[in-house]
This record gives C-alpha cells, structure tokens and sequence, in this order.
C-alpha cells in the first residue's frame, strides 16, 4: 500500500470510530481474518478472534443502548473518553510497521483523534437533539442510519482508501457549514429551558 492508501484506510477507521468504535473494529477484524483484505502495519492484530469477539459483544449492547433515549445520550457522554483516544490508535496503527517517518505516525495520530472528535460530536449533538422529540422513532431512525454508515464507510475505506479521503473532506467542509447554526440552536434551547424551569416569560418575537 502507498502513503495515501495507508492514510485514507487509518483516517476513514478513525473517522468511523466516532460514530460506532465497535463496528469498526468488528469489520475491519473480520476482513483481515476472512482474507478479504490485508490492513496495514498495527491493524493486523485486529484479526485476533477474542478482539473480534470482544467488539461484537460491545457493538450488540452499544445497538439496544442506542435506541433508548437519553440512554444513548449517557453513552454518549462515557464514550467521548473511549471513541477519540481509540480513533487516534487505529489511524497511528495503521502507520506502524510501514517504514514511515515518525512525523507521518504523530500526524497520522493527531488528525486520527480529532476525525473520531468530529464524528462522535456530531453524533452525540444530533441524539441529544432527538431526545427532545416525545417519540422513539427519531433515535431509532438514526442509530440504524448511523450503523449503515460506519459499517459501509469502514468498508469503503478497505476497499478504497483514496475516496474515503474525499468522503471525509466533504463531511468536513459541510460540519463547518452547519456547526455554527448548530450551535446557535443549542444556546436557543438551553435559554429556552433555563427560562422554563426560572419561570421567566419571554415575548413571542423572541
């Protein structure tokens, strides 16, 4: 694999680890032990049945947390300390073992945390969203949508490094779009709720 293919497999595994960590490893595990395909440097060991297993295991119970609300928010909030410090290792092991300056493997580390950063925190602003809709249908809808796309963008990343590269661009330039609108909304909610729970009557052209 030449540097571009190695970078776009470890950053499209960081980048998948924000939405779904456990997936992540799950498919790229069983692609590298099944001979689907062949991982670069550290990935390899992802191949190992107990680590496959072990992910599959987590993957079923973070699917049942998922669809709960406000559970999912919780998990959510746990999994900030485990998808972006898992993130950077995947995309950092996948450098390892490469011949690679190590300024490529840091590099490859830092960019890997902060796409798991992006991803999660996207995640997790869009379930806290949901949450606020009476009916479950919402956190379902987007639990299975967002499993539909780690599987298939971790696949993608396998098979064709350099366009999830161009994947990751995208949904880079559309969250700098759309973050600050985001943000904006969450601060009208947040007064909103202060002001319910103060008793404090805002006029109607607020």
């Amino acid at each position: 694999m030449n540097l571009i293919e190695i970078l776009g497999l470890g950053f499209g595994a960081a980048w998948t680890s924000g939405i779904n960590l456990y997936a992540t490893v799950a498919v790229l595990g069983l692609l590298q032990r099944y001979e689907i395909a062949h991982l670069p440097g550290g990935l390899q060991v992802l191949d190992n049945p107990w680590i496959i297993g072990v992910a599959l295991f987590l993957y079923v119970i973070e699917f049942v947390a998922d669809k709960v609300p406000y559970v999912d928010s919780v998990w959510d909030a746990l999994h900030t300390f485990i998808r972006v410090p898992a993130g950077a290792l995947l995309a950092f092991a996948a450098t390892t073992g490469m011949e690679l300056s190590p300024a490529v493997q840091i590099v490859a580390f830092l960019i890997g945390g902060s796409l798991a950063l992006s991803t999660h925190g996207t995640k997790a602003t869009m379930r806290a969203a949901a949450n606020t809709s009476p009916e479950p249908f919402s956190n379902w809808g987007l639990s299975l949508v967002e499993d539909v796309i780690a599987v298939g963008a971790i696949i993608l990343a396998v098979m064709h490094p350099a366009i999830i590269i161009g994947v990751i661009i995208i949904f880079l330039l559309l969250l700098a779009w759309i973050l600050p609108k985001v943000i904006r909304a969450l601060r009208r909610l947040f007064r909103s709720a202060q002001n319910f729970f103060l008793g404090r009557r805002v006029p109607a052209h607020l």
